[in-house]
């Protein structure tokens, strides 16, 4: 088994995705861009540094790129974070880790203060070892600065002795970079074919499938 299991949070423990891609819709609506939602939505799990130049040119992102961000991480606290819901058993899972010896960390394209919030939501308030946030990377995912820096603060756990759980495509991009293996959840709504090009060696429908088939999966494997 794995000493320790990073673990994303938007569209992993939590049900966000939607929500994310809705207030980046209605951001870039704002400054006069108009983009499909099935569009934005494909990009969630990245972010904003690498998320604005999929949609506007180099010269809008220096222009207003910070502007539209900013506005975005306002209206989607004001509007749709009192919206976001846990998954089933994420609490549940992390006590079951915890019970086996492995240490539950945090990597989330989130900020910090968010991170907080997703916490309590989640219900892992204090079964949490380590955590870090956009604030902890210079770039965020499919770079793999949010994982190194998680790694860090895992007291020199190797990375062959850690497991990632996420939902996107570039949760498995940024933790293969970092030398991580990745289990998918489809409950971020990405292809699994998408999870599996990006490297992920395992999936499972949503947390509480995990913990399900925990005995049989890669976080109790000998």
């Amino acid at each position: 088994m794995p000493d320790a299991v990073i673990f994303d949070i938007d569209g992993t423990l939590v049900d966000s995705v939607d929500l994310h891609a809705r207030a980046w819709q209605e951001a870039f609506a704002a400054f006069g861009h108009r983009f499909e939602f099935a569009a934005i939505r494909s990009q969630i799990g990245k972010g904003g540094d690498q998320l604005l130049p999929v949609f506007l040119s180099p010269a809008e992102c220096r222009e207003k790129g910070k502007t539209i961000e900013e506005y975005r991480g306002a209206l989607f606290k004001r509007t749709y974070l009192p919206q976001v819901r846990a998954f089933p058993q994420v609490r549940a899972l992390f006590e079951r880790l915890r019970t086996d010896g492995i240490r539950p960390a945090l990597a989330s394209s989130a900020k910090g203060d968010e991170l907080e919030t997703y916490k309590r939501i989640a219900g892992i308030e204090g079964l949490v070892d380590a955590q870090t946030s956009s604030d902890d990377a210079e770039k965020s995912k499919p770079h793999p600065d949010i994982f190194e820096a998680a790694l860090a603060r895992l007291d020199g756990v190797s990375p062959d002795r850690v497991l990632v759980v996420g939902d996107s495509p570039y949760d498995a991009e940024a933790a293969g970079k970092a030398g991580l293996r990745t289990l998918g959840l489809l409950c971020g709504g990405f292809p699994p074919a998408a999870l599996r090009e990006a490297g992920c060696i395992r999936l499972y429908r949503d947390p509480a499938d995990l913990l399900a088939n925990y005995a049989g999966s890669p976080l109790a494997a000998g």
